[in-house]
């Protein structure tokens, strides 16, 4: 007998681990709550991991196994149950953050096991150890074959009878999260069904109503309003949980394209094509991971001088409550807030107001967005802060987002700020979009409760330019 030990792969389908498992012997699932692991979740998230958990084990129980749940330390937990159930070799799947690395270290040294690479179509160690940019990185990484959706033999999991009894123990009450927190942010009852099942119901639901416009509608923020599933997939929190393998959605993705395509419907096609595109910068996440342990806690870069960050907590207290009088910032944050998540394009707003405007260092907004957001995954979560922080992979060494010129191009009618700064509701779109360069009196008459905007635009923008110049040498 074998054992698979699950962790960030909470799915039956299109498990490379669990399918190398049960092709050369009867498997018997194993999950370990992992308290140390557990705790570098947000509260919404974990509570998510564990729904996640719960839906996994009915699944085995309906193919007539069960899965085993321990808590405690992996490599200690996983000796125990191989000894029970004479097993011999525990198969899992690899991961990049250094904590489970680790994990994996100790459970090597106490047990025969086996490593499958689940989490990404290429393997980062088949790829260069660095690029300068991402189309670089696209280059390589699309000349490597991507595989099908692995098979699991389901015939060969562990049999529920009377000569094979799983004994099992309850998931700890600790392990959940409590929806009377102190924080109201975590305190989050809406959030969405976990497990294998809904993620496919909402790639589903994309794949029908969806890919084939997303080029044209990821951006559009009116559309995110009106279409918060279909504008974009938002299967984020099933791919960042493992409850959706990553070969199942490229393969889905690319049926569609290659149809598109023989149909001679270009505009289908440079849709889809873009959505499968947006996957190679998870994958380069990953590689960067693979390659720089140090990626949650160090530049990426060096930089000839320190970046003068500033660090100010009341501004940073303003940005985390959506209080900066920067309307597209404000709502983006307040989405953060609310729901666990935030659409990208104000993702990539709030962060480069934070690094730049703000002068926040990039590990802060990091964090805060580790513990709020539903779909954290570390690898996408910190490469992309230092993308937007210039200490990471960007080609532009300075790059600041005007946060006013972003909500007039994505936003001009302000449909997406309205929907989450209810201060603004009734103002007329145009001054939504001018907030921070109109005058303190106008901003009173128009919208007496919303903050001010706490630096000046174009004093924060200038700031800014000239810190990391310096921080690059260049001044």
């Amino acid at each position: 007998m074998h054992l698979f030990w699950h962790r960030r792969d909470l799915r039956v389908p299109d498990n490379r681990g669990l399918a190398a498992a049960t092709a050369d012997d009867t498997t018997l699932p194993v999950y370990v709550i992992d308290d140390d692991i557990l705790e570098r979740l947000g509260r919404r998230q974990r509570a998510f991991m564990i729904d996640g958990v719960r839906a996994l084990k009915a699944r085995y129980q309906e193919l007539g196994s069960d899965l085993l749940i321990r808590e405690g330390s992996p490599a200690e937990e996983l000796a125990g149950v191989a000894e029970a159930y004479d097993a011999d070799t525990v198969y899992y799947t690899h991961h990049y953050r250094p904590a489970r690395r680790h994990r994996q270290q100790q459970v090597d040294e106490e047990l025969s096991t086996r490593c499958a690479i689940d989490l990404t179509l290429v393997d980062p160690a088949d790829l260069a150890p660095s690029y300068p940019n991402h189309s670089r990185f696209h280059t390589d990484w699309q000349a490597e074959p991507k595989p099908t959706p692995a098979t699991v033999q389901t015939d060969a999991l562990a049999a529920v009878d009377d000569e094979t009894t799983i004994d099992d123990s309850p998931i700890s009450e600790e392990a959940t999260v409590d929806d009377a927190a102190p924080n109201p942010a975590a305190a989050d009852s809406d959030r969405p069904p976990a497990g294998y099942a809904a993620a496919r119901d909402r790639y589903d639901s994309f794949l029908a109503d969806g890919i084939e416009s997303y080029n044209d509608t990821r951006d559009d923020m009116q559309a995110a309003v009106e279409r918060p599933i279909g504008a974009v997939s938002r299967l984020s929190p099933y791919l960042a949980a493992g409850m959706i393998g990553i070969r199942e959605v490229w393969a889905d993705a690319t049926e569609r394209y290659d149809a598109a395509d023989e149909n001679g419907d270009g505009a289908a096609a440079r849709n889809i094509e873009k959505y499968r595109y947006e996957l190679s910068w998870r994958e380069q996440n990953y590689h960067l991971l693979h390659y720089n342990p140090t990626l949650l806690t160090e530049n990426y870069k060096s930089l000839p001088n320190r970046i003068a960050w500033e660090n100010d907590p009341d501004e940073i207290a303003a940005w985390k409550a959506g209080e900066t009088g920067y309307p597209l910032v404000d709502a983006g944050m307040r989405q953060l807030n609310q729901e666990g998540y935030i659409h990208n394009r104000p993702r990539q707003n709030v962060a480069s107001f934070c690094t730049k405007h703000l002068l926040i260092e990039w590990r802060i907004g990091a964090r805060y967005f580790a513990e709020q957001l539903l779909d954290h995954d570390p690898a996408n979560n910190y490469a992309n802060w230092q993308w937007i922080a210039s200490t990471g992979t960007d080609s532009v060494d300075v790059r600041i987002f005007d946060p006013v010129a972003q909500l007039s191009k994505y936003d001009a009618n302000a449909d997406y700020v309205t929907e989450y700064v209810t201060e603004l509701r009734g103002v007329e779109p145009a001054k939504i979009v001018e907030w921070p360069t109109l005058s303190a009196a106008t901003r009173e008459r128009l919208a007496p409760d919303y903050p001010e905007p706490i630096v000046d635009r174009d004093a924060a923008y200038e700031r800014a330019q000239r810190v990391f110049e310096t921080a690059l040498g260049k001044r």
